[in-house]
C-alpha cells in the first residue's frame, strides 16, 4: 500500500546519530516527494486560476482551472474536486476530476474516486469502486501518427 500524500514524511530511526556531512553527500540525485514544490489547497478552500511553478498539487478542497502543466504529482483526496485540464507525471484521484487528466505515467482512481471527462494516461490502476465516465486514451510509447505508403 501506497504511502499517504497526507502524512507526514518518516523520520529515519538513527537520523539523529548521522554526521550531517554524511547525510549530505549520501542524499541521492532525484527530489524525494517531500521535497517537491506542493501546493496544497485544503478542505473548504476553493481556488480559480492559474497555477504556476509548483511540482505537486494537492486538492482536498476545490480548484477550477483552463490548464495546468508542469506538474509532477496531483492528489485529489476524498471529497476534493478538480474542474478544468491538468497534464501530470502521476495521478491519484481519490476525490472528483470534472475535466481532462493527462497522466504521462500513471492514473490511479481510488475507490472513492471519480474522473467525469477525459482519462489520457499510459498505466491505469481503478480500485473496486471508482468510476470514469467519460472517455479513457490509453497513451503508446510512440504518440506519432502512422504514416500510409
Amino acid at each position: 500500500m501506497a504511502r499517504s500524500p497526507f502524512a507526514p514524511p518518516p523520520v529515519p530511526a538513527a537520523s539523529a546519530t548521522v554526521p550531517a556531512r554524511a547525510t549530505v553527500t549520501s542524499m541521492p540525485a532525484a527530489r524525494d516527494t517531500t521535497e517537491r514544490r506542493t501546493l496544497v489547497v485544503g478542505r473548504g478552500i476553493s481556488v480559480q486560476g492559474t497555477v504556476q511553478d509548483a511540482e505537486r498539487l494537492v486538492v482536498e478542497g476545490t480548484v477550477e482551472a483552463n490548464s495546468i502543466n508542469g506538474l509532477t504529482e496531483l492528489s485529489i483526496a476524498h471529497g476534493g474536486v478538480f474542474k478544468g485540464e491538468v497534464e501530470v507525471e502521476e495521478a491519484e484521484i481519490a476525490g472528483t476530476i470534472d475535466g481532462t487528466v493527462t497522466a504521462r505515467q500513471t492514473l490511479v482512481v481510488r475507490g472513492t474516486g471519480r474522473v467525469l471527462g477525459v482519462a489520457r494516461c499510459r498505466r491505469l490502476q481503478v480500485e473496486d469502486g471508482g468510476q470514469i465516465t467519460g472517455r479513457i486514451e490509453m497513451l503508446t510509447e510512440n504518440p506519432g501518427p502512422s504514416s500510409a505508403a
